[in-house]
């Protein structure tokens, strides 16, 4: 670990001539990094995004071509991958630098080799002669370690690299920055860790109330948030709650009076009214604050940003830069087909970016997310629409970031952002010789608290996990390459079971304090019992399970509350996105249900917000979130398309239609949802009243349940980290020894001399690097996908690649019949090998979808882009173009991987045949 302040650089060595040739001086932490590298150190450098930690790694590229080395330069994601090649091949030409990204391969032999890392885990699997005279390699984003689908291949390459290369990791801030570079130490030898929290831009932090931006914090104090910004905050909900309006936003129901408006005072429940994107965008531009990413967790929501600023007419270029713009867009599409254009809404696209708009997410096209970028590098488009991946991806800074929200959903929930997912995205903002201040702003939403914001904005690193656990495909090709004992000695110097055993010596220790505590409050249970004495053998432990009882009821009642809430949620989404212009519904309130006139329907159905006027004289949009217990539709009113187009506008005149109809609305509707006890609960209340404690004399009883529900409490946490122990103590070494046992069984193993050694069928599966690898082996093996003409085959093999983003209301469907019976074996060898997997106590294979298969097939013959969209549609899945072109090209790797196990001439005829038909048009620019 370094600190901070100046360091020397020796004028004689290599440093010195390469500092020498840089336009900026070099930072404290580049230095020592630079330093450590030409020492032939390991270095693991740990800065903030935008600090400038690639210098260590183009100066370990530098290096190694001056010794006459070679260096290979990793990154996770083909993009970063390329931009990367780029700019090496501009400091030192194109013959010294090349790019391996699966895609990509452009001279592989150089002595510089850009590459994703998967690229080089397969190049140390196969003992290639590319890592001959290997000296350096640079790991960019190392931190991608943690990632759950992704980070093991890190620590393959780690625990895999021969001892003489030395590695440079580059990572964001880590809270656990010495743990990870002490295990760097212990696997790979003498590691240098440089950890710097400087950013080169500094980050002022804001909170944006409606139209007004206010710094979060006081100036010149330590982290107080801004009292005028905490005023304004507390005069929006002052001014709601004393005109008696609870807010949609706030979900607590509906109220107004026309008195505010006619009186022309701003009511509470406008000051708390979203501001519209044209609106942000308008008061980022009057504080000098573009250009800005605007990051928005959903790729509908960073679309429909996008066409909320087309339709204000707003621009943000002028007349020379549209022309700039223009050229650009002209040569970034055109190798792309003119009726793919159409199906891929270009001409709105090109007018939004002309005006300095635009979206930038993973269902883009590639080759318009790629213009994007180009055109905001450039400082040509000033806004961007983007979702989180952007924050992980290619340099793309800005002078302000701005966050809608800081709830995003993880795949299963919605959940808050993390520390270190609010220091990633926030890292985009100030552009290092550019601005002299980056900006990041929050958006403020009522219930949110800057006092958290300021939290959250303070706490700048997160922790780096490893989720690492040996897969088939690892296994045998550790197996192969280093035999059977020593494989299982390097699994178990993977960083998760360094983290792993450290952690169990604490939880140790916590189990041993915890039993204590047990011990004494069983102790002290048993004695105020013995003074009561009630009839029982053993009143104590009666007690106590009586109490489990009460504890399990407690957890079966909020659980089936939650299952309620989510219910009724379900039916006010499809009632709201079933509602048409003019029907009139009653909304629960506290007291009386209120009507209200749709005014717009809801456009989106996966999240519907009609906009509605209240009898009551509130107008605006309302969404599912708003409701604890559904509307009703109880009549209709006729609305003119005058009053449809400004609705704010004609609010009067839809709340005297509303007064002099007739409509025969529920005298009373819950605002809350009621919640119908489940069986669990139902048995469980049984349970309770048929105890013999629950008859004791309840004053004796609940005395006693004080200690009693203490001990309770104390044995579920003591049970609970036991059973966690118990799991950690399981080594991943014998995870590796079930792996290898199951694919003895399947002969991709076999033992010799009390050996287990790798089959001609284990090094087929050596070359099949895909989450379902054994599945894809099992089915070449069999030969069920040999009869498939090509675009039978590729139909058949996305199942293993694809998983349904977002499923429509299609099923799944076959071309031919010999596609659908293959489809059909490949379910069946599932599930054979499912039930082995349990057998074998190890974590079963993803189940197959195919619900990309119909789709690739009609692309692979020969059908337009549309039409191939269209296909998945009705096999149950909504992709968009960039799905489409990403999931195509996830395809042709693994029929690349497939062309090359070796099975039969006529798959490896028929892959390759398919590879060539499914690289064309959009699938191939790129590429």
């Amino acid at each position: 670990m370094t600190a901070p302040g100046a360091a020397t650089i020796d004028p004689e060595s290599f440093l010195a001539e390469y500092a020498a040739s840089k336009s900026f001086a070099l930072d404290a932490f580049q230095v020592e990094a630079c330093r450590a590298v030409e020492a032939d150190r390991g270095v693991l450098v740990c800065a903030p995004t935008g600090s400038g930690k690639t210098v260590v790694g183009e100066f370990a590229v530098s290096l190694a071509l001056s010794r006459g080395t070679k260096c290979f330069y990793t990154t996770p994601i083909k993009a970063l991958s390329n931009q990367k090649y780029h700019d090496l091949v501009r400091e030192h030409g194109e013959d010294a630098v090349g790019l391996l990204t699966g895609d990509v391969s452009i001279n592989g032999s150089a002595e510089v080799v850009v590459m994703t890392t998967e690229v080089l885990r397969n190049m140390i699997y196969a003992e290639s002669p590319q890592l001959d005279r290997l000296s350096h390699v640079v790991m960019d984003e190392i931190h991608y370690l943690a990632d759950l689908d992704r980070g093991a291949v890190w620590e393959e390459i780690i625990l895999n690299l021969d001892d003489s290369v030395n590695l440079i990791g580059l990572s964001a801030t880590v809270s656990n920055s010495e743990e990870f570079g002490e295990w760097l130490g212990t696997v790979r030898g003498d590691t240098a860790v440089v950890v710097s929290d400087h950013r080169p831009v500094p980050l002022s932090q804001y909170m944006m109330v409606g139209r007004k931006i206010f710094p979060l914090f006081e100036p010149d104090t330590d982290g107080r948030v801004n009292r005028e910004l905490e005023h304004a905050i507390a005069r929006i909900e002052a001014g709601s709650a004393d005109e008696g309006r609870r807010d949609f936003e706030e979900g607590r129901g509906f109220r107004a009076r026309s008195a505010g408006r006619r009186s022309g005072r701003e009511r509470g429940q406008d000051k708390i009214r979203p501001v519209g994107r044209p609106e942000v965008v308008s008061a980022l531009q009057s504080r000098d604050m573009l250009p800005a990413i605007i990051f928005i967790f959903s790729r509908a929501g960073c679309d429909g940003a996008l066409f909320q600023c087309l339709r204000s007419r707003k621009e943000l270029t002028t007349p020379e830069e549209q022309e700039e713009i223009t050229a650009i867009i002209d040569a970034g599409v055109e190798d792309i087909p003119e009726e793919d254009l159409q199906v891929l809404n270009y001409r709105q696209l090109r007018t939004a970016w002309s005006r300095g708009f635009a979206a930038h997410h993973a269902g883009m096209l590639p080759a318009f997310k790629h213009i994007v970028e180009q055109l905001f590098v450039r400082g040509l488009v000033k806004v961007v629409f983007a979702t989180e991946t952007l924050a992980l991806g290619i340099n793309m800074p800005a002078r302000t970031v701005v966050l809608e929200k800081l709830i995003k959903f993880n795949g299963e929930a919605h959940v808050d952002l993390t520390p270190g997912q609010y220091t990633q995205l926030t890292g985009r903002a100030g552009r290092r010789g550019i601005d002299h201040i980056g900006n990041a702003v929050v958006q403020w939403a009522p219930a949110m608290d800057p006092r958290e914001v300021a939290g959250l904005a303070s706490t700048r690193t997160y922790p780096l996990v490893s989720p690492f656990t040996p897969g088939y495909n690892m296994a045998i090709n550790m197996l192969g390459m280093n035999g059977y004992d020593a494989s299982i000695r390097l699994i178990e110097q993977s960083f998760a079971q360094f983290q792993t055993d450290r952690s169990v010596v604490g939880e140790v220790r916590d189990i041993e304090r915890l039993q204590t505590k047990v011990d004494k409050l069983r102790a002290q249970l048993e004695r105020d019992i013995a003074s009561f004495a009630p009839p029982s053998d053993d009143p104590a432990e009666d007690l106590v399970e009586y109490l489990e009882l009460r504890r399990d009821l407690s957890d079966a009642e909020k659980e089936a509350r939650r299952h309620s809430v989510e219910d009724r949620q379900i039916e006010a989404r499809t009632i709201l996105g079933r509602l048409q212009v003019g029907e009139v519904i009653a909304i629960p309130g506290k007291k009386m249900p209120e009507l209200a006139a749709v005014i717009q329907p809801a456009g989106r159905k996966d999240d519907p917000r009609p906009w509605v006027t209240t009898e009551r004289g509130w107008s605006g949009r309302i969404d599912a979130g708003m409701f604890r217990n559904p509307p009703m539709v109880v009549g209709r009113i006729k609305v003119p398309r005058h009053m449809q187009e400004q609705p704010r506008k004609h609010t009067r005149k839809v709340v005297d239609l509303l007064r002099r109809g007739n409509f025969t609305s529920p005298k009373k509707m819950r605002e809350q949802a009621r919640t119908r006890p489940s069986k669990q609960v139902l048995a469980l209340r049984e349970a309770i009243r048929n105890h013999p404690v629950h008859h004791w004399p309840a004053a004796d009883r609940e005395m006693l349940a004080r200690v009693g529900e203490e001990l309770v409490r104390e044995e579920r946490k003591l049970a609970k980290l036991s059973g966690r122990v118990d799991a950690s103590t399981e080594t991943l070494g014998r995870h590796f020894e079930r792996i290898i046992g199951l694919l003895t069984e399947m002969d991709y193993v076999e033992i010799v001399d009390g050996e287990p050694q790798v089959t001609e069928e284990g090094e087929r599966l050596a070359r099949i690097h895909n989450v379902s690898d054994l599945l894809v082996a099992q089915c070449l093996k069999r030969g069920i996908w040999d009869e498939l003409d090509p675009a039978e085959l590729a139909g058949v093999a996305s199942m293993v690649i694809f998983e349904n983003r977002k499923a429509t209301g299609g099923s799944p469907k076959a071309a031919t019949e010999r596609m659908a019976d293959a489809m059909n074996e490949t379910q069946r060898i599932y599930g054979e090998l499912v039930s082995d997997e349990k057998r074998h106590q190890l974590p079963v294979t993803r189940i197959p979808d195919a619900g990309f298969s119909l789709s690739i097939h009609q692309w692979t013959a020969g059908a337009p882009l549309g039409y191939a969209l269209a296909a998945a549609a009705e096999s149950g899945a909504e992709l968009t173009a960039g799905d489409f072109v990403r999931w195509c090209r996830q395809v042709i790797d693994l029929l690349e991987q497939i062309a090359k196990t070796g099975y039969s001439d006529d798959i490896r005829h028929n892959a390759n045949r398919a590879i060539d038909a499914i690289r064309r048009g959009v699938v191939a620019i790129g590429s």
